[in-house]
């Protein structure tokens, strides 16, 4: 088992290990989905590059029983300002069958040292 896909078994990443999970996914070394609770005006001011979907919290309790079966037996992880929702959306989808590997980004967009963009390019909604 890599380094990289012992990270993906942590409860909580931080901005550096998020960053390192990114390098990996984009060499194929693992694979996971990031999503970005945030509202979408907060999406369209500036989300992580590689963020895989938008799912505002907003719309995360009527959403989230979709989210097994479209990431079944995948690691994903939750981001979002400053990690205050992340915590929260953790909790609901440990409810879910099937999400058993949900990961928090501790810290949120504020600390994130990888490269921001503004604008809805390559977000897609769940």
């Amino acid at each position: 088992m890599s380094i990289n896909t012992i990270l993906l078994t942590r409860d909580k990443i931080d901005s550096f290990t998020l960053e390192t999970l990114h390098k990996a996914r984009k060499n194929g070394e693992v694979d996971f989905v990031l999503i970005d609770i945030r509202e979408l005006h907060e999406s369209e001011a500036g989300h992580i590059v590689g963020v895989d979907y938008l799912l505002p919290m907003t719309q995360f309790h009527s959403r989230a029983e979709i989210l097994p079966r479209k990431f079944f037996d995948q690691s994903v992880i939750l981001t979002c300002r400053t990690s205050n929702r992340t915590g929260q959306g953790q909790q609901i989808l440990r409810y879910q069958p099937g999400m058993d590997n949900v990961i928090d980004h501790a810290g949120g967009i504020v600390t994130c040292r990888g490269e921001v963009a503004s604008g809805r390019t390559g977000v897609c909604s769940v």
